[in-house]
Formats: structure tokens, sequence, C-alpha cells
């Protein structure tokens, strides 16, 4: 005779049946936690909640953010599911400005988080919790100011002159194919190195340079690598058993071995480039001694986290900017004749030099890069997580502590409420006269008050740069390969085009003097 029943056959059927019971109700028993409160949801799926496909990285971020904010139209705010957790969806342009700067202090910290086994993960700017996080971001604010960007220009144009070089050597008198994001992240990261670490790399020239290298490993999207990055972004509580690093093994293992060897050697010869290093060296001098200051120690590993975050949001945010910009173009060569027109007649006046002062006056420009990081902004979501017990304003509701906090990137950028015809490329909806009658926070692709991006102005800049030198001498027109529409690649935490961005570059018989 078997446990429960004459057979062993039923016993086993009897068990199994009651372990998935068991566990079906174990992950679903948070799935009434919105209904209850009146907040609309979508009717989560047992196990995974709204977070199946993204899980199985069948669908990106992105698409699944913009999904979202689209299916509570006329909602301020709604909720949704990863697997059984309760996440928070804010919709309402209002509500993300009191959860982004007026309340900030309820919702400071971010949801997002790497576990403490990785060592440049933990302590990096963009991921780090308070009260660290304000120790650092008050140290590092000082190396972005109007002043250190203008000194920095000059070591860029020594960047952008070699991609003319670069390009010029390709012979494209006649149109030839190019794949214009490995071309923007070479750009970029010989941009990165030299301003922030003080290293000549030269990845336009050799694109296999170990330094461009790390970048690729970074965002490699093998199965893993994607998987590594949706724990530490939607289950952080997992990034323990997982030991998921944000820039991944070997790319953690290489910033340890060069940002130690450049600090230890700036601090031998006393050399000075007021770049990210010097800024490091000098914390790093001032108070290692003096342990740690709110949490924030001051060791080589924190100090090098910085180095390495730089890295990864300079270039990768850059080079995408720049990349999809010239993409855009390619599509619609009105807004790019338009653009080299104001371009040339800038030139002009600067008598044939690009500078720092001659790029801030591109008013149309801006208006093209500001088109761009509307409809390829590098995050889906803006996520912070609730400090305390918080009453949503203008309703009875209360967001428990801990709550996840959720903006949609993409899917306030794509509200056609905002935005008629979102998907059209249209800058001149980011005319002065367009600007002023949409509503505040409709538009942050760097986020928004105290935790907004630290070097925006910087990754802006070198976006604009890059396309500056490109449309200046050169025409980009759509190919075979160019992909009409943009698919993204679901395995990326970051926006991706899934197949690359090619397109036909050519150089104009008629260039600025």
């Amino acid at each position: 005779m078997a446990l429960l029943t004459p057979h062993w056959g039923l016993d086993g059927i009897l068990i199994c049946a009651s372990l998935i019971v068991a566990a079906y109700m174990y992950a679903t028993r948070n799935f009434k936690y919105w209904a209850k409160r009146g907040v609309p949801e979508i009717p989560p799926t047992p196990f995974f909640g709204n977070f199946g496909e993204c899980f199985m990285l069948k669908k990106a971020s992105q698409d699944f953010a913009k999904e979202l904010h689209c299916q509570f139209k006329g909602e301020p705010y709604a909720g949704f599911y990863i697997f059984d957790k309760p996440f928070f969806l804010v919709r309402d342009p209002e509500l993300a400005k009191q959860v982004m700067v007026k309340d900030f202090r309820a919702f400071i910290d971010r949801y997002a988080s790497a576990d403490d086994s990785d060592p440049l993960g933990f302590a990096n700017l963009f991921l780090m919790n308070n009260p660290r996080w304000r120790v650092l971001r008050t140290k590092l604010t000082p190396l972005f100011t109007s002043g250190r960007l203008k000194k920095m220009f000059d070591l860029m144009l020594v960047v952008a002159d070699e991609l003319d070089r670069v390009l010029d050597e390709s012979n494209l008198s006649t149109p030839k194919v190019m794949e214009m994001k490995d071309l923007a992240a070479n750009f970029t990261t010989d941009l990165i190195a030299t301003t922030i670490f003080g290293l000549q790399v030269n990845s336009l020239r050799d694109p296999k340079t170990h330094f461009r290298e790390q970048g690729r490993k970074m965002f490699d999207f093998n199965f893993f690598r994607g998987l590594e990055f949706l724990i530490i972004f939607f289950m952080p509580h997992l990034t323990k058993y997982y030991r998921a690093k944000i820039f991944g093994k070997h790319a953690t293992d290489y910033f340890r071995t060069i940002v130690g060897e450049v600090m230890n050697q700036r601090i031998k010869s006393g050399e000075k480039r007021n770049d990210l290093i010097d800024l490091l060296v000098e914390l790093k001098q001032t108070h290692e001694k003096e342990g740690a200051i709110d949490g924030f120690k001051f060791t080589e590993d924190d100090l090098v986290s910085q180095a390495a975050t730089f890295y990864l949001a300079g270039f990768e945010t850059s080079s995408s900017a720049m990349a999809f910009g010239l993409y855009e173009l390619a599509l619609n060569i009105d807004v790019q004749k338009t653009l080299r027109t104001e371009i040339h007649k800038a030139l002009e006046k600067s008598e044939g030099k690009i500078t720092y002062e001659m790029i801030m006056t591109l008013g149309y420009l801006d208006m093209v890069v500001s088109e761009v990081l509307r409809k390829y902004s590098a995050l889906a979501f803006i996520e912070r997580v609730a400090a305390v017990d918080y009453k949503v304003p203008n309703s009875d509701l209360v967001l428990e502590k801990g709550t996840p906090v959720y903006i949609s990137l993409f899917g306030m950028h794509y509200d056609p409420e905002h935005y008629p015809d979102p998907e059209k490329f249209d800058p001149m909806r980011f005319s002065e006269e367009n600007k002023e009658k949409r509503p505040a926070f409709t538009y942050f692709p760097f986020g928004e008050g105290p935790r907004a991006c630290i070097g925006l102005r910087m990754g802006l800049m070198q976006a604009k740069l890059g396309i500056v030198r490109m449309i200046s001498k050169y025409e980009v027109t759509p190919c075979e390969e160019t992909p009409v529409p943009v698919l993204l690649q679901p395995r990326a935490s970051i926006t991706a085009s899934l197949t690359g961005l090619y397109m036909n570059v050519r150089k104009i018989s008629k260039e600025a003097s």
C-alpha cells in the first residue's frame, strides 16, 4: 500500500498536483493587490505577471514600456506585475514631476541595484542609494561644469578630426554602405578615452583595441547577458543569487586593472589633465585616510567604479544618439538638407572652424537631437522606489514603502496626446513655440530632478559634434540593408537596433570652406 492511496502511481499524481496547486497559489497571491486599491491594472499571467515576453527576451523593455503606458489612456497611474510583485506606473506628467522633483526625498533611491558582491556595480553613481549617492554626486559634479566642458571640447576636436581623416581615406566619392552604430561607438569610445581617462586608444583606426572591446563585451546581447541586465533593473533581489554584474565579468576585471594603473601613474608623475582621473586621484588622496563619509569609503574599487560608469554611459548613449540621428537624417532628406545648411552657415561665420560656441548656437541641430532622443531614449523607464508610505496627490491611494515606481520614458515620449503622429520624425516638435504648448515632464531622456544624468551636457555635446562632422561633409541615404522601421533588440537593456543601422555614406561635392 502506498502513502495516500492503494497505488504509488496515484500517490505520485496527487502529490504532483498538490505541488502545482501550491505553486500556483503562491505565485498569484498578490495578483489582486492593485484591484483591491482601486488602481487599474492589466490582468497578470500566473508565474510571470505582465513580464513573460520580456523575461523570455522576446520583447524589448522599450516596447513593454510603451505598451504599458498606452493601455491606460486617460488614467493618471496604473498597476502592473513583474512575476508576483506589484509595480506602480506613473502616467500623468504632473505626478511624474512629484516623483522626480517635488517629493524627491520620498523617491530618492532607484529600485534597480547591484549586489555588494559586484565590486564596481555596487559602488557606481547610477545605481547607488542614499546617503552614499548624495556624497558621491556632490564630489563628482564639478567635473561637468561649463568651464570643464569647454576644456574637454578641445580634446574632442582632435578625435573629430581623426574621424574626418578616417572617412576621407575610405574613398566615399561614390556611396558606400556603412554600419553607423559601430562607427559612432568607435568615435565616442575615443572621445571618452581622451576626455575621461586621458588615454589615446585609436578605436577609429583599430576597432579591436582592448578599450573598445570592453564596450562590446558590456553590451554583448547574448541570452545570459540580457538576463543579467533584466535581473539588475527589474528583479534586483535576485542579483545575489545570479551574481549579476553591471559591467560583466571581463570588463569589471579590465577596468579594475587599467584605471588603477592610470591613477597610480598620475599620482607618481603629478600630471594634470583636468579629467575624471584627476578628480578621482584627488578624492583618493583627500579621503582615503579619513574613512567613509555616510557609507562611501573612497576605496580604489569605489573610485574605479565611477570611471567604468562614465565609460559605459558616455560611449553608449552618445553613440546611440549619433547613430540613430544619422539614421533618421538618412530617411528624412529634407531635414538633413536643412541641418546641413545651418551647419555651413555657422562654419562660414567661424572661418571653417568647429568651436564649442558655434555648436551651442545651432538651434536646428538641437531640435534634431531632441527629436532623436524622444524616439530613441537610451532607457525604457525612469524607476524609483518609495522610501516611505506615500499618499498619491489628489487621490486616496497610499503607496506602501518599498513599492517600485516606474515612469515609462517610451510611453510618455510616444503618447499621441503630447506628440501627435509619434512615429514621425519631426524636429519642429522642439521649436520654442511647440515646447511652450506642451505640458512639462512629457520629455526627459536624461531623467529629471536631482537624479538626472550628471553627464547629460557632455553626452549631448559628443553626439552633436559627431553629427556636425558627418553632415557638414557627407550625405547619408538609405540602402538595401537599412532597417525600416527599426526593430529593437529584445535582449538589450538599452535602446539598440536588432539588425544594426546600415546606410549609404557619400562625400558631398560642395563643402563649407
